[in-house]
């Protein structure tokens, strides 16, 4: 059995609970988004390449990607590029593997570019990964401790690090709807509706008792507006489609709809993209910045500010952990019947076995009725499998069936 699992009761006020509640979320062309993914993509690149060519996941860590903006001159019906956005993915690596025949080069540089490169094009409609985007690389070796740590191979890795993993569940009115809202604006759907809206949509949404107010931010593709009268057009059709949407997802709420309030018509100053991103002209990103492992930015929730993009897979806790935490909370929700909140929190230490953290709690919050010894003996039995089972998520995050941010 796996110790330290620690199941209470607690009486913890509940967002939804709260008079004033607030919470985010950044889009797929937000440059936040961007570095998160791209910092990903290089991981599970790096990852596939290892495994090909020597069987197993080498210790790597590139969770350090800086987006530098660039600068751009959007025009109704045109506008241009002027300087490329600059992607700098930082981290370390291993770059060179001992084998038979000797020594063997890993060609990061081409893993990188490549890996980067692809999800752009795969995601962004107008931002062109050549010519729109300067991918760069500044790749170290990881220190010994550390790859000492991932290469003993034991059939159960240990932790590179102390940290901890947050998971809730379930999501508030007002989190859902945040996070439903930015997924709905850049669905297909929603792209051949409205194809001038582009992927750089922000959603921040703020509950005061029974009313919310979600004020969207998103980019439009300049050379789609024809003209002023136009774009102010757009912003209304996208104001009534969130607005239909929005009002199936919170029925009992008032919903109000701000959407480019930075917007000046008078003085000619629109939220107009050449790319769809932000990020072509001067809004920079980092990883880390943005959504957690829930897909939210969540002020009113404890959370962890691990950057979960880009860590490895295998032993780095701060990936593994918080998609754990946010899973098996959802989990023991569900179990038990969803007579309960559910908040879990799993710390490591570093060097320790990662299916035996030091120390696992479960918080429950009672819906209706004291939290039984039953209910907290299932989270338990919950925790224990998820925790038991933990070396599947390394092939999950590779398929990239959890959500990461």
């Amino acid at each position: 059995m796996t110790k330290n699992i620690y199941v209470e009761e607690v009486e913890w006020q509940l967002p939804q609970d709260m008079e004033i509640e607030l919470v985010e979320r950044k889009g797929i062309g937000h440059p936040d988004y961007i570095a998160d993914s791209a910092s990903e993509e290089v991981s599970i690149g790096l990852s596939n390449y290892y495994i090909e060519y020597y069987g197993r996941i080498l210790h790597h860590n590139v969770d350090k990607v800086l987006i530098v903006g660039g600068q751009s001159d959007p025009k109704f019906r045109g506008g241009r590029v002027l300087h490329p956005i600059y992607i700098l993915v930082s981290g370390r690596a291993t770059t060179t593997v001992k084998t038979d025949d000797g020594i063997e080069n890993v060609p990061i540089g081409t893993i990188i570019m490549s890996s980067v490169k692809k999800w752009i094009k795969n995601n962004m409609r107008y931002l062109d990964p050549e010519e729109h985007v300067i991918v760069d690389y500044k790749i170290g070796k990881g220190s010994e401790d550390l790859t000492g740590i991932f290469d003993r191979g034991l059939s159960v890795p240990h932790a590179n690090d102390t940290s901890f993993g947050i998971g809730f569940y379930p999501y508030s009115t007002l989190e859902n709807v945040v996070y439903q809202t930015e997924r709905f604006l850049n669905s297909p759907e929603m792209k051949k509706k409205i194809p001038e809206l582009g992927e750089d949509i922000k959603v921040m949404g703020l509950r005061n008792k029974k009313e919310i107010d979600l004020t969207i931010a998103g980019a439009m593709i300049s050379k789609l507006v024809d003209d002023k009268d136009h774009y102010i057009n757009i912003k209304e059709k996208v104001v009534e489609e969130v607005y239909k949407y929005t009002e199936r997802l919170a029925p009992e709420y008032e919903i109000k709809i701000f959407f480019n309030t930075g917007d000046s018509p008078e003085k000619n100053i629109f939220y107009l993209t050449v790319t769809g991103t932000s990020a072509e002209h001067g809004d920079d990103g980092a990883t880390g910045r943005g959504n957690r492992a829930n897909g939210l930015i969540t002020p009113m929730r404890p959370m962890s500010l691990e950057a979960t993009a880009g860590k490895n897979p295998v032993n780095h806790v701060g990936k593994i952990y918080n998609i754990i935490a946010m899973l098996a909370s959802k989990k023991i929700y569900e179990e038990l019947h969803e007579e309960a909140h559910v908040i879990v929190q799993i710390l490591s230490q570093i060097g320790r076995p990662i299916d035996d953290p030091l120390a696992t709690s479960i918080k429950l919050t009672s819906k209706t009725k004291p939290i039984t010894n039953d209910m907290k003996e299932e989270a338990r039995n919950i925790i224990e499998q998820e925790l038991k089972e933990i070396t599947k998520y390394t092939k999950l995050i590779l398929e990239k069936k959890v959500q990461l941010f």
